[in-house]
């Protein structure tokens, strides 16, 4: 228990740091790269364009992070506790998390990355989270590979170029062909892609369980669940203005469990 409380302080810090590294790296190396002689300036040059598209992503990906946090499930515990004075919080899928020491309502999962369990309050958050983390972090490493083109003049042409760079790169470090900086670089290349990867496995994987009507806690216990039209099932998570949130980090709008959660 004392190695899950941990993790769950870890986790969140790791997330920061790799979201401040990219920052760092996209404002300081990756957006000087891209701007143009002043004679051949446009009106949307790539830089901008590039620097409103990050933009765009990574403030999705933050800002859906903090809605998980803030819009954290509620503690049946001290819903039920109230049955006195009025009607019993219905439980249709109920889970105790150790880690955070409280009864969760349709409890899907708890995310060391986030420090939180993961509910029917945040799931559309958690879900456009994985989501524009996962743009983000795969738009980086196109732009860092973009980058390390042409600081060291390396062609990814061919299909193998990227998995091979690195053991070249490491070669190289040491024999002073490649600079700390852009050894670095490199590094985070392999690390955004892994990341975008994940990110992405776990948007798929969770959008297939809501489409379902399931979450994962239901799954790992083989809890069977009623089967209902998927476009209840997902009108129930991400709510009628859908494409708002979409594009927008905002609380779950015109959906069942807002409606819930307001009465």
């Amino acid at each position: 228990m004392l190695a899950l409380r941990l993790l769950n302080v870890v986790a969140p810090a790791y997330f920061l740091c790799i979201s401040l590294v990219t920052f760092v790296l996209q404002l300081f190396l990756f957006l000087p790269s891209m701007r143009e002689e002043p004679a051949a300036a446009r009106l949307f040059s790539p830089a901008l364009l590039h620097g409103a598209l990050f933009l765009f992503l990574s403030t999705n990906a933050l800002g859906n992070y903090v809605l998980v946090i803030q819009n954290s499930p509620e503690d049946l515990d001290a819903c039920q506790g109230t049955a006195a004075r009025r009607a019993p919080c219905p439980p249709p899928s109920t889970h105790f998390c150790r880690v955070c020491a409280r009864v969760t309502l349709r409890h899907d999962h708890h995310c060391f990355f986030t420090g939180n369990c993961i509910g029917s309050r945040n799931m559309r958050n958690f879900v456009l989270f994985c989501l524009y983390t996962s743009l983000a972090c795969l738009y980086s490493m196109v732009a860092g590979v973009a980058y390390i083109s042409a600081v060291l003049s390396i062609s990814f042409a061919h299909p193998l170029a990227f998995l091979t760079l690195l053991p070249t790169s490491i070669s190289q470090f040491f024999s002073g062909a490649v600079l700390g900086s852009e050894m670095f670089v490199i590094l985070m290349l392999y690390l955004w892609f892994a990341i975008g990867l994940a990110c992405a496995g776990f948007c798929c994987h969770q959008l297939l369980l809501i489409l379902r009507g399931q979450t994962r806690h239901q799954v790992r216990k083989g809890v069977a669940v009623r089967a209902r039209p998927w476009r209840k099932n997902l009108q129930e998570v991400f709510g009628k203005r859908w494409l708002l949130g979409l594009l927008v980090p905002m609380f779950n709008v015109g959906s069942e469990s807002s409606k819930q959660r307001d009465k």
